[in-house]
């Protein structure tokens, strides 16, 4: 007799918090800014988040031991380019097209994602993003809302 066992969405840990950045800089830009002036520590981890062949988002984490906080900074948007064959004169044509890791928030540019921390330091953390140039807002977001919670846990 064969057993089946499904793991159920309670088991999933959602405890944590969301920070969206709208901002035009580059993924090791903001990390580098957010370090700054946040006196964080994220590094660029080894491999990027992947859900299939082609989508690819960069991921910067740190894990602040004496707060007990784990932050991850992760891009929301990964833009895929495919190559179109041509059968006529025309060399092969290039397309993109822009998936995004929350797909209800298209218009968020990077997601900071915290593990335990505590609501008034992540208000503080909010303001000093918020003083970086080139980055337009930030904002909490509310995680129980999203439908795409899920591809936040990792």
């Amino acid at each position: 007799m064969l057993t089946t066992h499904k793991i159920s969405a309670d088991f999933y840990d959602d405890n944590f918090q969301l920070i969206a950045i709208h901002s035009g800089l580059e993924d090791y830009a903001m990390g580098y800014a957010i370090n700054s002036i946040c006196g964080l520590r994220l590094k660029r981890r080894d491999k990027d988040l992947k859900f299939d062949q082609d989508l690819s988002f960069s991921v910067f984490e740190w894990e602040d031991e004496l707060s007990d906080t784990y932050w991850t900074l992760i891009s929301n948007k990964c833009t895929v380019k495919t190559e179109i064959p041509s059968d006529g004169l025309f060399q092969n044509r290039t397309s993109s097209r822009t998936d995004y890791l929350v797909k209800e928030h298209k218009e968020v540019d990077y997601i900071l994602k915290v593990d335990g921390g505590e609501t008034p330091i992540l208000n503080g953390k909010i303001k000093f993003i918020n003083q970086i140039p080139k980055v337009v807002t930030a904002y909490s977001l509310e995680t129980q809302t999203l439908k795409s919670k899920r591809n936040l846990i990792f």
